[in-house]
């Protein structure tokens, strides 16, 4: 996606996730380590369970592309 600002791409996977009842959370803390690859996570807010990115390595692209394919 030529010219959206990093920000701008971030805010548009958090809003298709929560258009299929997901939330896409990105965390911050120690990131590169084993756990945390400082991308994102999909999670199931109902139960709090990650559906994908278990070690938020989800970038942003593939939120929304996860998010808009037809399942």
């Amino acid at each position: 996606m030529p010219n959206v600002s990093e920000s701008a791409l971030e805010q548009r996977a958090r809003r298709a996730a929560r258009r299929v009842g997901l939330v896409a959370r990105k965390s911050r803390w120690r990131v590169n380590s084993p756990d945390n690859l400082g991308g994102f996570m999909l999670v199931d807010p109902r139960t709090n369970v990650p559906a994908d990115g278990f070690k938020y390595d989800l970038s942003a692209e593939y939120v929304i592309g996860y998010c808009s394919d037809d399942k």
